[in-house]
């Protein structure tokens, strides 16, 4: 019977945590890139292949969250065998804290990005042979949920 139940809890709702907010980050973040980019693409459809990479750079954050939850699952025991884990509450708040920089700094810099990537949309749309710029400026913010995915497996791999 599991004693700690709790613990258990915790470290799924941290990981959850980790892949749910940086994937709705990235939900919104490519939806504020894709509204900028239908109105140049109903304009000149040949700038298509350029807006559609604007538009994807703020997904990387959704797919560092699911390898955040990956690396939880595996760590806790969860994942790939056949007994439930049984975590300790400490040992369940260690994993909702490791947890934590990826969904923050998922969610916010997904959106964020979005923005950036939608401003750059409009480089495109301006100065089509500058568009490389406002690639630079999306990999400003990208670098951020980088240190956040980080920080995160730095915090899981010491449990």
């Amino acid at each position: 019977m599991l004693e700690n139940i709790g613990g258990l809890a915790l470290a799924l709702f941290g990981s959850g945590l980790a892949v749910a907010l940086s994937c709705v980050g990235s939900a919104k973040g490519t939806g504020i890139a894709g509204e900028a980019g239908t109105g140049l693409l109903a304009e000149d459809p040949s700038k298509n292949g350029k807006v559609m990479i604007l538009q994807l750079l703020p997904g990387t954050q959704g797919l560092y969250g699911l390898v955040v939850w990956f690396v939880a699952a595996l760590r806790m025991g969860f994942l790939f065998s056949d007994a439930v884990p049984d975590l300790t509450i400490m040992q369940g708040m260690q994993y909702f804290a490791a947890c934590l920089p990826m969904a923050l700094g998922g969610l916010l810099s997904a959106i964020a990005q979005g923005r950036v990537a939608a401003g750059s949309i409009n480089i495109l749309a301006k100065k089509p042979n500058d568009w490389a710029k406002g690639m630079i400026l999306c990999g400003i913010v990208e670098f951020y949920a980088i240190l956040s995915l980080l920080a995160s497996m730095l915090m899981l791999f010491s449990l």
